[in-house]
């Protein structure tokens, strides 16, 4: 095996351009987590036939005909609430419409036009968001005529998919772009330091950190949840290093999104997370690692940004000694295995004790984000990994990898060219990364590994499937993030 000899450029900022946000909406168990998933080329939200299962907002990124999309899975929208959770959900489906640039509203070609799917419609000729009408599950002719009979919605011409079959997709991606404004020209932004936003749930001390670091009171500090109610910009030095701060309303547990207050809050940290660089994840000193600390520490780590993590309120643990330091560093990491190699820093923001060490350790991760390995140094040492560790055997036939190169940063991209990426097992790809990492000290970001060879690419941790693989032609110009 080989490595292409290329030179590195200096570090960049990326090119930058907010990606639009889809809704996915509609009543209950219409298939809208089969179509989201289809979207996005796996399997990622629960898919079931009890009506409900689906009761938090997922997020994934499509990209179609060179545009990026950040789509939105959402609980099923029901018109007249009875329960709790059906109360809940509709919350959780009116924040995602209202942080929208485009809402995808499903329905059921089996089932026909409901009274809910008036309801529904009705409610969303009422906004200014501007709607594609998809008829989900036709998977025949006789289906095919009940889709035609949704016009009646008044949404414009409906489209028929079906999500389980994987058809009709690239007709609903082609009516949501063709709905979105034109995006401006990505254009190559002057070195700004890192985006660093400040993510959490509600009332872990995200302000009152933001605070300190800004030096003023720049953010309402209360110990409300949802105080803070949007994600907001602010330029910042430290040791004559600048940066920008993004301070994020709370992500909210599931199913506790409320009208009110913080209706639009939970997508603007989403677009926060995107549009960083590092994420410090704010903890609870006296409530780690909850599920939802996971399902944010996720989002970041899928969309390939660097994550610190910070637990707060430090200042209320009693005399904490250096062994309690490492216990709850071990706790955090082993909650927090798909991502084990986070950093973990103990501050309190009240007292403004360990904001200098978090600093130093965020600016740290996103110096390693921006930096290029030596092509012979990263040649060496995956040609050690392999030699160490062969691919496993196939039925079809080995993995075989002829060379590696670094292709990018920020995150850090690493191309292996290969036989047939088909052949790429998740645990080899995990093992290829741990040893680059591990070799060049990548602590804190996920890397971006992707492996092209027979005129296809698999990228870490998407779809594999042979149906569902780009062309290494279309895709490998758009590798650099």
């Amino acid at each position: 095996m080989t490595t292409q000899e290329t030179s590195a450029p200096s570090p960049t900022a990326a090119p930058t351009s907010e990606k639009p946000i889809v809704a996915v909406v509609g009543r209950p168990n219409v298939g809208k987590s089969s179509l989201f998933n289809a979207l996005i080329g796996r399997r990622t939200a629960i898919v079931s036939e009890v009506a409900g299962t689906t009761r938090d907002r997922i997020i994934g990124e499509v990209e179609h005909l060179g545009a990026r999309l950040l789509v939105v899975d959402t609980g099923g929208l029901v018109p007249d609430p009875e329960t709790e959770m059906e109360a809940h959900i509709a919350g959780q489906v009116e924040v995602a419409v209202g942080g929208a640039d485009v809402v995808v509203f499903v329905t059921d070609a089996r089932e026909g036009m409901t009274y809910a799917d008036q309801s529904v419609a009705a409610q969303l000729r009422r906004t200014d968001r501007p709607v594609v009408l998809v008829v989900n599950k036709v998977d025949n002719q006789q289906q095919m005529a009940l889709a035609l009979e949704m016009h009646a919605l008044g949404l414009g011409d409906p489209i028929p998919v079906s999500a389980q079959h994987r058809t009709g997709l690239d007709d609903v991606l082609e009516a949501t772009l063709a709905l979105l404004p034109k995006q401006p020209e990505q254009v190559e932004v002057a070195e700004q330091g890192p985006h660093i936003a400040i993510v959490g749930r509600p009332n872990v001390g995200k302000s009152a950190l933001t605070n300190v670091i800004l030096g003023h009171e720049r953010s309402i500090v209360s110990a409300v949840p949802g105080t803070t109610r949007d994600a907001l910009d602010a330029p910042f030095s430290f040791e004559d290093k600048d940066a920008v701060l993004i301070d994020t309303a709370g992500i909210r547990r599931r199913g506790a999104v409320q009208p009110g207050i913080e209706k639009y809050s939970v997508l603007r940290a989403v677009r926060a997370i995107d549009r960083c660089d590092v994420a410090v994840l704010v903890l609870d000193a006296m409530q780690l690692t909850t599920d939802q600390d996971l399902h944010i520490a996720g989002q970041a780590m899928e969309t390939f940004k660097g994550v610190v993590v910070a637990v707060n309120k430090w200042d209320l643990m009693e005399q904490p000694t250096v062994k309690d330091r490492r216990s709850v560093q071990h706790l955090v990491q082993s909650r927090l295995r798909f991502m084990s190699s986070v950093p973990v820093v103990f501050i309190s923001a009240l007292n403004a004790e360990g904001i200098d060490e978090l600093l130093k350790v965020v600016f740290q991760v996103h110096r390693k984000r921006m930096e290029w390995v030596s092509p012979p140094d990263l040649s060496r040492v995956v040609i050690g990994a392999i030699s160490r560790h062969l691919p496993p055997s196939q039925a079809k036939g080995s993995l075989k990898i002829y060379r590696v190169k670094q292709e990018s940063v920020g995150p850090p991209t690493f191309v292996f060219y290969c036989n047939n990426p088909h052949r790429v097992h998740f645990s080899y790809e995990r093992y290829l990364e741990n040893a680059i990492r591990e070799a060049f000290d990548y602590e804190g970001t996920h890397l971006r590994l992707e492996f092209r060879g027979k005129g296809k690419i698999h990228i870490i941790g998407q779809n594999r499937a042979k149906k569902t693989a780009a062309t290494s032609n279309s895709v490998a110009r758009k590798s650099k993030r």
